[in-house]
């Protein structure tokens, strides 16, 4: 009976000492998860900022085509 109790106070005071450590891993990971949101961001507005550009290049581009074509949608003759 005397080793359970012995057992049981050492379970105890081990995880009293463990709980009151530092938590520094979990700081590590709300700085990554923070780094990782800031980079995700950035590519967003970079992705969206490309967008903007190939929009402006399509629109140049329905433009050129509108002014060379034809105005008849007839075949050539041959």
């Amino acid at each position: 009976m005397k080793k359970f109790f012995a057992v049981v106070a050492v379970a105890a005071l081990s995880l009293g000492a463990v709980s009151c450590g530092e938590k520094k891993a979990e700081e590590a990971v709300e700085n990554a998860t923070d780094s990782a949101t800031a980079q995700i961001d950035s590519a967003a507005a970079l992705v969206d900022s490309a967008a903007v550009k190939v929009d402006s290049a399509a629109a140049k581009v329905d433009s050129a085509a509108a002014t060379v074509a034809p105005a008849t949608t007839e075949a050539p003759a041959k």
